[in-house]
């Protein structure tokens, strides 16, 4: 559209035949050069009015009409604001050659010109291609998929990679050598690099482990003692993991820490949909005795202990037949005990507990007796793993045991002694 007899004809306009733009008088030529570069100003300044206030309201007008929301996405971001500027820049950059030629007393200013837009090309290119880059992570975020196969690391690399690329060209720009010669003179410099990129280093390779071996992910809950995370992982990102703990602040743990040091991770829980319950309740050793025939009568009442009593009184009486001994020779015979037949009733009560899954284990069992007295362990599993809902089931079912426990004539074990508290204070 433009070239060298564009300026000849400009000349001949405004000198008469035989005179070139060359020949000008320098001054004479900055006006004109002056003059032409505004005139260039203002047609790039329409030129940028018009893909901002007209190409973009088209576009997003399309984008809305369409049922798709990767346009819609990309209209959110900032990749038309920086092609609404590009665009103009490319058009000026383009057109200075044809302003100040090589050959002519200004050609300088139009070099600096050339060079200036050169520079605002690479950055805007950059710009406009980390836009895109954003919009597609935002749309893959939110597919399903991306909880188990985080991208955010991956772009974050490219971007790293793009302002490499973006500063050597700019370098070589201002130069005036070819980017070639710089790209080639990184192998001297990879030290150094692998020096200030060692954090992006270890995180790429880091991310990528934890990708492929599906170890965390968006919306996982962690626990990492170390750095005092335990809460929702909200972004895996090149050099750092983002955790938002459950008393709402936010730990920043390294990402290469996540395949160098131990941490738990609670999705196998969450999808599974039960959640285990391990509590113990600690007895004290001084109430655990015998059945006495008040006690048993009492307890034989009790609709859960029904099966407990028959099969345990005909296992018992056969036991103590075949050995001759009499119900009342303790030493001699078997006989039911008051901490027995508490765990009977625990067994039996969570196993009719509409909260508790019964597709899992179910298990109360005597520990190792301490100091601390006997603990009684419960260990069965919810089939609700929201937390409230959780903390609710195991309050409420420790809650009905502590309380229970009194009429199996047990007690609790509390300092400062095995003794019952409230006789001391009384004594």
């Amino acid at each position: 559209m433009f070239n060298k007899d564009w300026h000849d004809n400009i000349s001949v306009l405004l000198h008469g035949e035989g005179t070139t733009f060359k020949s000008l008088d320098i001054w004479w030529q900055l006006a004109v050069a002056g003059i032409m570069l505004a005139g260039l100003l203002l047609i790039s300044v329409l030129v940028y009015l018009f893909v901002h206030r007209v190409l973009v309201r088209i576009f997003k007008k399309i984008g809305a009409a369409t049922k798709n929301t990767w346009d819609d996405a990309l209209m959110r971001g900032r990749f038309f604001k920086w092609l609404s500027i590009l665009l103009p820049v490319i058009f000026f950059w383009h057109m200075i050659p044809f302003i100040f030629e090589e050959t002519s007393k200004v050609s300088a200013v139009g070099s600096v010109l050339r060079v200036i837009s050169e520079v605002l090309l690479i950055l805007l290119s950059l710009f406009s291609i980390n836009s895109v880059l954003n919009t597609i992570d935002r749309i893959y975020r939110k597919y399903e998929v991306s909880r188990e196969l985080p991208m955010k690391s991956f772009f974050q690399v490219i971007k790293i990679i793009l302002l490499i690329v973006a500063m050597i060209m700019i370098i070589a720009t201002i130069i005036g050598k070819s980017p070639l010669l710089l790209f080639s003179g990184l192998g001297a410099m990879t030290a150094i690099l692998i020096l200030i990129f060692k954090d992006s280093l270890l995180g790429f390779v880091a991310g990528i482990q934890l990708s492929a071996n599906k170890m965390v992910a968006r919306g996982d809950w962690i626990e990492m003692p170390k750095f005092g995370a335990d809460g929702e992982v909200m972004e895996v990102a090149l050099t750092t993991v983002k955790v938002r703990n459950w008393d709402k602040t936010i730990t920043t743990i390294p990402t290469y820490s996540l395949i160098a040091d131990s941490f738990k991770n609670w999705r196998g829980m969450s999808h599974s949909g039960v959640r285990r319950i391990k509590k113990s309740l600690m007895l004290d050793m001084g109430t655990v005795k015998f059945l006495d025939d008040e006690m048993e009568e009492r307890l034989k009442k009790v609709s859960l202990l029904k099966n407990y009593f028959e099969e345990k009184e005909a296992d018992i009486d056969e036991w103590n037949e075949e050995r001759n001994a009499a119900p009342d020779d303790l030493i001699n015979a078997r006989a039911l005990t008051n901490v027995g037949t508490f765990r009977a009733y625990v067994n039996a009560y969570l196993k009719s507990h509409p909260k508790i899954s019964q597709t899992n284990t179910v298990l109360v069992r005597l520990l190792q007796a301490s100091e601390h007295g006997l603990p009684l362990e419960i260990y069965v599993f919810t089939n609700d793993n929201n937390w409230i809902e959780y903390e609710r089931i195991q309050s409420d079912i420790i809650d009905h045991f502590v309380a229970i426990m009194g009429e199996f004539g047990l007690r609790v074990f509390q300092s400062p002694s095995g003794a019952d508290v409230v006789s001391l204070s009384v004594k």
